[in-house]
């Protein structure tokens, strides 16, 4: 069975690094040019063009890989099911959230899903939505929860959940004090926020360009603890989930600037490649995040 080799050979041509390729999967380097070089052996062909600046995967490689993931998807479906045959749910299941999801929102359905299945592994990954997406595309993981849009023809994109969004500030921020605050009063405004690739960081951006306010200036920080720390330094002005400020504002570490007649609100999402659809360990997940949270009205 040449499925180490295979997962190795697809992390390869993903990373382009025998050195990282060797850490993420937990071997030797020597062990991950062995199992290349197998390979090799096995189909008759060079399958990465190698020198010292550089790692290129061959047209042969190509073929290789795409084929690769499938058989490696195939093969955990397989194993997967066969562990679900006495009606237990157990074995892995690997979930990508973003941020805002996988910080303040996941936890308690993860306790939850603990508890009634206590043999099920969960494995949680937490990255941006770009991010997120990448892994749920390339099978990485079994689902993905993105606070973000995607337009990835390959995935099955369902809403779970309606987040709102809230401005949010130090105590000490002169919008604080304003008796009523417009959008005007956000023109001109130094910002802390998300990095690119980020759900927030693209609801950010959308509410820019939508209402035409000018930025003075943007600290760029990827993560939403450190913009909440630097926020109550007394630095800038932020706009965050309500699920990431609600305990600082109670706490009163943190002041929420209410807009006259603004409200920012945005879908949460879970994405699946079709295959994973009948995977039963999935199916258990939607199942209990769809009880947790209602889906959105209107959606």
């Amino acid at each position: 069975m040449y499925y180490d080799a295979l997962k190795t050979f697809v992390t390869l041509a993903e990373v382009k690094n025998f050195t990282k390729t060797a850490e993420l999967l937990l071997m030797s380097q020597p062990s991950v040019s062995l199992h290349i070089k197998n390979l090799e052996k096995e189909f008759q062909t060079k399958l990465f063009q190698r020198s010292p600046k550089y790692l290129k995967i061959t047209p042969s490689g190509e073929i290789l890989y795409d084929r690769a993931k499938q058989m490696i998807t195939i093969y955990e479906q397989t194993r997967q099911e066969i562990l679900e045959q006495q009606n237990t749910i157990k074995g892995d299941l690997k979930i990508a959230a973003s941020f805002t999801i996988g910080e303040y929102i996941l936890p308690p359905l993860l306790l939850d899903l603990q508890n009634q299945y206590p043999e099920l592994n969960l494995q949680v990954t937490i990255a941006n939505t770009e991010e997120v997406v990448q892994s749920t595309r390339s099978h990485h993981v079994d689902i993905g929860l993105i606070e973000g849009q995607t337009n990835e023809r390959e995935l099955i994109v369902t809403p779970f959940l309606e987040d709102e969004l809230y401005i949010v500030t130090s105590n000490q921020h002169p919008l604080v004090q304003k008796e009523e605050t417009t959008i005007a009063d956000l023109q001109d405004q130094a910002w802390i926020m998300r990095e690119n690739g980020s759900g927030t960081r693209e609801y950010f951006n959308h509410v820019v360009r939508s209402n035409g306010l000018k930025v003075k200036s943007l600290l760029t920080i990827s993560s939403n603890q450190g913009i909440k720390e630097t926020l109550i330094n007394g630095l800038g002005i932020s706009i965050l989930s309500g699920s990431v400020v609600e305990r600082d504002v109670k706490q009163n570490n943190l002041s929420i600037i209410k807009v006259k007649n603004q409200e920012f609100k945005r879908t949460l999402s879970y994405v699946l490649s079709p295959i994973m659809q009948e995977k039963k360990n999935v199916s258990i997940f939607i199942e209990a995040l769809s009880e947790k949270w209602k889906h959105p009205k209107g959606k």
